[in-house]
């Protein structure tokens, strides 16, 4: 699943409310243009774009097509959603201090920063507010905090 290309599809108000429609019933182009008050040429735009990405389906009845929501491909994309909000933040992804490297069974891990906190975690508030405690504690011995420039700015 092209989660990217859902999010985008669901990233226009009129799709959404088209949806939210649609999940209620099926209905036809005319009858989703009434409710959300557009033109049969405009909503038929936004159900090709979600017809596209599989969150609607088609169906001819008599003359008119009514379309409804692939419920399915909307709890895939939930459960995606679900499993990205569980991630937790990884130690082993900080950055690292200038001059360090780590080595990883195969690979050298890359040089994210030069001289950055490696632990922002431990900082009361901005950079430039550090006690000398906090600089020892995020950065070894060093007398400035080198996160902060020689005026004071990042």
């Amino acid at each position: 699943m092209d989660i990217f290309s859902l999010l985008k599809s669901l990233a226009d108000a009129t799709r959404l409310e088209l949806l939210k429609l649609l999940l209620t019933r099926d209905l036809c182009v005319g009858a989703l243009a009434y409710q959300l008050k557009i033109s049969e040429a405009a909503v038929s735009q936004h159900l090709q774009q979600l017809r596209k990405v599989g969150l609607v389906k088609g169906e001819k009845r008599g003359y008119w097509t009514h379309y409804f929501v692939e419920k399915n491909k909307l709890l895939e994309l939930a459960r995606a959603l679900e499993e990205m909000a569980a991630l937790r933040p990884s130690p082993e992804l900080g950055c690292i201090r200038h001059g360090e490297r780590k080595l990883n069974k195969q690979k050298e891990e890359i040089k994210m920063c030069a001289s950055k906190c490696q632990r922002p975690e431990r900082l009361k508030g901005k950079p430039e507010e550090c006690s000398p405690e906090q600089i020892k504690k995020c950065h070894g011995s060093k007398k400035e905090h080198p996160c902060v420039g020689k005026k004071g700015k990042k």
